[in-house]
C-alpha cells in the first residue's frame, strides 16, 4: 500500500489541473444569465463560509494575532480583486479556452517580477523561452485584433491584466509567508472577495433596478451548478490538493501541471462548449506552452 502512496501527488495535480482548467468553461456558463459582480459575490461568499466553517471545526488553524495585516490586504487587492475583475471581464469578452491560453502566462510574468523585485536573475535559457511565451501572445493578439470585433481585443488584454495581477500577487505572496501559512493567505483573500464583490453586486443591484432578481438568479440550476463548482471546488478543494502536492513533489515537476490546465480548458471549450479555435490561436497556445515549460524547467538549481 505504502508504494502506492508516491503516486498520490501526481494524482492530486492532475486533480488541481482538471479543476482549474474546466474552472473557465464554468465561469463562461454562469456569466450567460449572471452579473458578473453578483458572480463574483456568489462564488468568494461560498468560499469564505465553508472556510470559516473548517476553520470554527478545527481543521484548519488561522491566527492574525500580531501580524502585518495591512500588507495581507494590499496582497488581496491583487488577488482576488484585481485578479478576478481582468480575469471575469476577460472570460465574458473572449472564450473559455483563449482564458486558459493567456492565464498558462503567469509563471513566465512571475519570473519577470522575481528578476526586476527580488533580484532573482533567470538563466540565458530562461529569457529565451520567456521571449517565446510573450511572442506567442503577441501574435494572438495581434490576429484576434485583425480577425475578430474590438471587443474581443478588449478581452484579451483584459486576460493580461489578471496576468499581471497575477504576478503580483505571487511576489507578495512570498514575502508574506515569512508570517502568514497559505491557509491564513486564503481566508484573507476569500473573505476580501466576499465582502468587495457583495457590496459591489449590491450597489449595481439598486442602481440598476434588478437587485429583486438576484434570488431568482441564484435558484437556477444553469447557475447555481457553476457557482458551487467555483466557490467549492475551485476556491477550496483545490487550494488544499496543491498545497499537498508542493509538500510532496519539487517544484520543477509541479509546473508541469499549469501547462496541463492549459490543455484542459482548450478542450473543454472546443469540445464542450463547442467553441469556435482558430489556428492562429493553436499556434500561439503551442508557442505559450512550451515557454511556460521552459521557463520552469530552465530554473537556475538553487532554485529547484
Amino acid at each position: 500500500m505504502r508504494k502506492y502512496k508516491v503516486y498520490l501527488p501526481y494524482l492530486a495535480g492532475l486533480a488541481v489541473a482538471l479543476i482549474f482548467g474546466l474552472s473557465f468553461m464554468f465561469t463562461k456558463q454562469a456569466l450567460e444569465t449572471l452579473p458578473t459582480a453578483l458572480l463574483l459575490s456568489s462564488r468568494f461568499s461560498l468560499a469564505a463560509l465553508l472556510l470559516t466553517f473548517l476553520w470554527l471545526s478545527g481543521a484548519i488553524k488561522i491566527n492574525f494575532k500580531n501580524k502585518p495585516l495591512k500588507e495581507l490586504m494590499l496582497l488581496s487587492l491583487f488577488q482576488p480583486i484585481a485578479y478576478f475583475i481582468f480575469e471575469t471581464t476577460g472570460v465574458r469578452l473572449t472564450s473559455s479556452s483563449e482564458a486558459g491560453i493567456m492565464i498558462a502566462l503567469i509563471p513566465v510574468v512571475v519570473t519577470i517580477f522575481a528578476a526586476v523585485f527580488l533580484k532573482e536573475r533567470p538563466s540565458k535559457s530562461q529569457l529565451f523561452f520567456i521571449v517565446s511565451s510573450v511572442l506567442g501572445v503577441i501574435f494572438i493578439v495581434l490576429m484576434s485584433g485583425s480577425e475578430n470585433s474590438t471587443g474581443h481585443f478588449a478581452g484579451i488584454l483584459s486576460l493580461f491584466g489578471a496576468v499581471l495581477a497575477a504576478g503580483i500577487y505571487n511576489i507578495l505572496s512570498r514575502k508574506l509567508s515569512e508570517n502568514f501559512t497559505p491557509v491564513e493567505i486564503t481566508f484573507a483573500m476569500m473573505w476580501t472577495g466576499a465582502v468587495v464583490f457583495s457590496i459591489v453586486s449590491a450597489v449595481t443591484g439598486i442602481i440598476n433596478g434588478n437587485l429583486d432578481d438576484y434570488i431568482s438568479y441564484l435558484s437556477s440550476a444553469s447557475t447555481l451548478i457553476p457557482i458551487l463548482y467555483l466557490g467549492i471546488l475551485s476556491s477550496v478543494c483545490a487550494f488544499f490538493m496543491m498545497n499537498y502536492m508542493l509538500s510532496k513533489i519539487p517544484a520543477s515537476n509541479s509546473s508541469v501541471f499549469s501547462n496541463l490546465t492549459t490543455v484542459v480548458s482548450i478542450f473543454a471549450g472546443v469540445f464542450i462548449r463547442h467553441e469556435t479555435f482558430h489556428w492562429y490561436q493553436f499556434a500561439g497556445s503551442v508557442i505559450i506552452i512550451l515557454g511556460v515549460w521552459g521557463t520552469n524547467r530552465c530554473k537556475p538549481r538553487h532554485e529547484i
